[in-house]
């Protein structure tokens, strides 16, 4: 069979996600040829994805603020996001022709609230800039042994599988953007890790973040026993929890100590105040085999008032009616308090009322990373110089979720994508232009 012929490139973008078309933007701008190339039929699937709820597209809140959102990583993504974070992000979207605005919450959203419009935007402006793209190709692997020196002094080749057959091409750039472990059928797959670990390049290993979790419960006979109960399965699976706060204290000391609202599963909790919490929870977990957090069912109330309140005699009436009566506790709040707390406990009056503040929840294992929002995990910054360039392949750039940080939902997560793309593309004119 002929081979087919090698794609000649001046720098190669490999991944299409927000990371990988902003570092192509970036150097189609400084006046590069970039070939984009992508494993998937089409770009920006997880994009598209994460527009179907509103694409949350940045957050509002002031800096220092916002730069704590990414917890231990801060440090290595503060020079980024000064340099392209939510109001440079907000302005590149108005440019595209696509404006925004600030919800209730602080987070910012397009006008219209879609992921769509602000794609095709972006890739008719890519494409006017002269930017190439190459769909169906997974990259597999190296076209040849460059290390050290070597590879400093040669252009780089790598090998990709097309519907063609394999094909080679070579640039003097690449920038790698090939997402973290999380929603794997969109192209987020994590098979990128050998090959880089084939370069010596180091990366921790990726877990869930922003995920949900299996929970464990105390059974009848004070075992604890993994999964809700059948008879709460069956009723209130699929329930949101609103109007409540998630307390734990991790494994390294830190607190979590959150209001907001949460949903039961089949066999454990999620929603947008688990996933606040998953970091904490996962690393404790890790560490310690399970976490245990806390449910404030009336975190608009004080522990002085609830008890009170469960303690004036009800008569004839049941604890259930009581309980719904005097403090609005009733479905799956009601029965949450049934399901985690022993007979002895729901029959003492200030011990139900402490438990009503405080309602002990054992997370056991986290949902995989296949379910996940986003990853943890990924090349570590150790590995990197500060344009983002692998200190073990001079010329190769990494962007986006397959660095190691995390951060929570709320417009974090393609805030700092966005940011990385914008800091490896231009890390890569930098080099060429030197």
């Amino acid at each position: 069979m002929t081979p087919n012929p090698p794609i000649t490139a001046r720098v190669i973008v490999i991944g299409g996600g927000p990371a990988g078309l902003m570092a192509a933007e970036v150097l189609a701008a400084g006046g590069v040829r970039v070939d984009l190339f992508d494993a998937m039929p089409s770009v920006g699937r997880k994009f598209l994805l994460a527009g179907k709820g509103g694409l949350n597209l940045t957050h509002s809140e002031p800096p220092a603020a916002f730069l704590g959102r990414f917890g231990s990583r801060q440090r290595e993504l503060e020079p980024m996001l000064r340099r392209f974070g939510p109001i440079e992000l907000r302005a590149w979207a108005q440019g595209l022709g696509v404006s925004t605005f600030v919800g209730s919450s602080g987070r910012v959203f397009p006008t219209d609230l879609k992921a769509a419009p602000l794609l095709r935007a972006w890739l008719q402006r890519l494409r006017a800039a002269g930017v190439s793209f190459h769909m169906r190709h997974r990259w597999v692997g190296w076209g040849r042994n460059e290390t050290g020196a070597a590879a400093a002094a040669s252009r780089h080749a790598l090998r990709f599988t097309a519907p063609r057959g394999e094909v080679l091409a070579e640039a003097d750039a690449v920038v790698l953007a090939l997402g973290g472990g999380s929603w794997p059928q969109l192209g987020s797959d994590g098979a990128w890790l050998p090959l880089l670990a084939e370069r010596d390049v180091e990366a921790a290993e990726l877990r869930p973040s922003n995920c949900g979790f299996d929970v464990a419960r105390i059974s009848a006979d004070g075992l604890l026993s993994t999964g809700w109960s059948e008879f709460f399965r069956a009723r209130f699976a699929g329930r949101p929890l609103k109007n409540v706060a998630l307390s734990l204290r991790a494994s390294n000391g830190e607190v979590f100590d959150q209001p907001g609202e949460f949903v039961i599963t089949a066999g454990g909790v999620e929603g947008s105040l688990v996933y606040a919490l998953s970091a904490f929870a996962r690393d404790t977990i890790a560490a310690q085999g399970r976490a245990v957090t806390h449910i404030d069912l009336l975190p608009g109330r004080s522990a002085e008032f609830v008890g009170a309140e469960v303690a004036r005699p009800r008569g004839s009436r049941s604890l259930s009616t009581h309980l719904k009566s005097r403090l609005g506790l009733d479905g799956a709040k009601a029965g949450l308090l049934h399901e985690l707390l022993p007979r002895d406990v729901i029959a003492d009056a200030p011990r139900l009322a402490a438990a009503i503040k405080a309602l002990p929840l054992t997370l056991m294992t986290p949902r995989p990373i296949a379910e996940a929002i986003s990853s943890a995990g990924g090349v570590r910054f150790d590995a990197l110089d500060d344009n983002l360039m692998l200190r073990a392949l001079p010329g190769v750039f990494c962007a986006g979720e397959m660095l190691d940080w995390e951060a929570p939902t709320g417009g974090y997560l393609l805030t700092a994508s966005f940011a990385s793309g914008v800091a490896a593309g231009n890390g890569a004119l930098k080099r060429l232009n030197t």
